[in-house]
């Protein structure tokens, strides 16, 4: 928490000095007390002392004070609040290797319905894009709010040759940060699933993460897929070859550092829609300071008002 008026927490100083005072008359006043009277009948005059609870309001009223002072300095501080408006970019690897069935049915569906159910869940006004690569990356829908489109452009979706990653992430950000909502650039962040390292594209996964960071873009990495996955490749005269494609952390873990984002695993589909379910609490709330001197200066008055309660049913009098 920091303070917009720090020149008024000088006035703290004076609580300890009020609250020595408030002692040192307590202490006069029992003393001055003994001086006019019998301790031992004073008893027989009242019914009960009033203990350390006669102390509460002058506390109460002490603490009050120290709210009203910190509210005069003005504190702000970052609070989390519910982003209503961002643009996400979807990039989902095409390649061969995602159609490999050790995410049922296959890796690459299991991506797209995933991905079709953290667009159900995030804000309508969320435009949302979809880039597709595999030897290259291309734009499969620019950022729109209609949820038809973005169906029927995952539907489309289907395998290629090639890894062309960090072509995905250059063309994610140039995408997303192009977009306009009443005139200002809304927050963007991409979220790309892949199973594999890079293999082909112009751009290194390294230098599109780090272009992406200038531009204040995270990449959300998610690697999808298990040590065990296999995609059967045709060969010339109707045979078939098993070819193992076991996941590859090591391109997508380089791309989140980079960015600013963050890497995820997905080893089957209730993992990866765990996973969009954690992205999307993340990216539907953002941090903003606040000035929360109306906090202070709303406790300060209920402070005062139990105080001078306390004092007047107790003891008939206000502190």
């Amino acid at each position: 928490m920091s303070f917009y008026s720090p020149i008024w927490l000088l006035a703290l100083l004076l609580l300890p000095l009020l609250a020595g005072a408030y002692v040192w008359h307590e202490r006069e006043r029992e003393r001055s007390a003994a001086e006019w009277a019998t301790p031992t009948l004073i008893p027989n005059l009242v019914d009960a002392r009033p203990g350390k609870r006669r102390h509460l309001p002058v506390v109460l009223l002490l603490v009050a004070l120290t709210a009203m002072i910190v509210g005069v300095a003005r504190p702000h501080a970052t609070v989390t609040v519910r982003r209503e408006e961002a643009t996400v970019m979807l990039a989902i690897d095409a390649s061969r290797s995602m159609a490999a069935p050790d995410v049922p049915p296959t890796r690459l569906q299991a991506a797209k319905t995933a991905a079709l159910d953290f667009a159900r869940k995030v804000p309508a006004k969320y435009r949302i894009g979809v880039i597709a690569f595999a030897t290259r990356a291309v734009l499969a829908l620019p950022p729109t709010t209609d949820r038809g489109l973005l169906h029927s452009s995952l539907d489309l979706l289907h395998t290629g040759d090639g890894t062309a990653i960090g072509d995905a992430v250059a063309l994610a950000t140039n995408v997303g940060k192009s977009q306009r909502a009443d005139g200002v650039v809304p927050p963007t962040a991409v979220l790309l699933i892949s199973d594999g390292a890079r293999d082909g594209g112009r751009r290194s996964p390294l230098a599109a993460a780090q272009q992406a960071k200038k531009e204040h873009v995270p990449v959300y990495t998610i690697l999808l897929g298990t040590p065990g996955g296999v995609v059967q490749h045709k060969l010339p005269g109707g045979l078939n070859e098993s070819i193992r494609v076991p996941p590859s952390a090591q391109t997508l873990q380089t791309i989140a550092r980079a960015s600013g984002g963050e890497f995820f695993t997905a080893s089957n589909d209730r993992r990866l829609a765990g996973v969009y379910d954690q992205l999307r609490s993340r990216l539907g709330h953002r941090k903003q300071t606040r000035e929360v001197s109306d906090a202070f200066a709303g406790g300060a008055a209920l402070l005062l008002l139990v105080a001078g309660a306390m004092s007047a049913l107790w003891f008939r009098r206000v502190p």
